[in-house]
């Protein structure tokens, strides 16, 4: 039985949805191939992941957790936008892991104890040849870092820009979500959610899980209609 993502006593965990299965590269596809191979023989260990907020960073990173767990590795994923005001102690001995996951690191640069915190981790990792993903919201060299060794050890590994989808993507990426999940989700209504919903395609994700359980509860199909009742749109 492989194990479960390491799990940090504060609660966080991964989200069941966020895989790669469920995530269209689009733009991204060697991004995607290379994370899903950090687990070969000449896997890259140290990626580096920016973007803009909603492009699916924090679904790439659970989905390289969850890809971990099924070759048997352990992982931990940190998201810094909810963990950043606590202590940096999820990171002591992070090295016994296979992957650590860093999640929104700009949310703690400009802090001592978190910047050397995370020098410190990034070192042992790397000595123990474990793997580390990192996501922040701009490139390593654009980062306002005040610890120059870590602002050094940021530029060491792949860095991949995080590219948005266009609106036929995002299109194609809504109806994959619902063929995951079992929807039938037609053309016209996913065009209607897009054109009506929020921008963020995780939003938009979570509106279908309402929509999965309205219309299972309802036994109804998927009709503009039904969205705009069960949505309130």
């Amino acid at each position: 039985m492989s194990p479960g993502p390491a799990q940090l006593p504060l609660g966080v965990g991964l989200r069941d949805d966020a895989t790669f299965a469920n995530f269209l590269p689009a733009g991204n596809a060697s991004l995607v191939q290379t994370l899903r191979a950090q687990w070969q023989p000449h896997g890259e260990p140290f990626l580096f992941l920016w973007g803009a907020s909603g492009v699916g960073r924090s679904h790439l990173l659970q989905a390289a957790c969850h890809a971990a767990t099924d070759h048997d590795k352990r992982a931990l994923y940190l998201p810094l936008a909810e963990l950043g005001h606590f202590p940096p102690h999820m990171l002591e001995d992070s090295e016994r892991l296979d992957l650590v996951a860093i999640d929104d690191l700009d949310k703690v640069l400009g802090r001592r104890r978190w910047e050397e915190a995370l020098f410190h981790a990034f070192n042992r990792l790397r000595d123990a040849g474990k793997c580390l993903v990192i996501a922040a919201s701009a490139a390593p060299r654009q980062l306002d870092v005040a610890l120059p060794d870590l602002a050094s050890r940021l530029s060491w590994g792949t860095t991949f820009h995080v590219h948005p989808l266009d609106d036929e993507q995002r299109l194609a990426a809504l109806k994959l979500r619902a063929s995951v999940r079992g929807m039938q989700l037609p053309d016209e209504v996913a065009r209607y959610m897009l054109h009506r919903g929020p921008r963020r395609l995780g939003e938009m994700c979570d509106a279908l899980d309402t929509l999965d359980r309205a219309s299972l509860s309802a036994q109804r199909k998927l009709t503009i209609p039904f969205v705009k009742q069960a949505l309130g749109w």
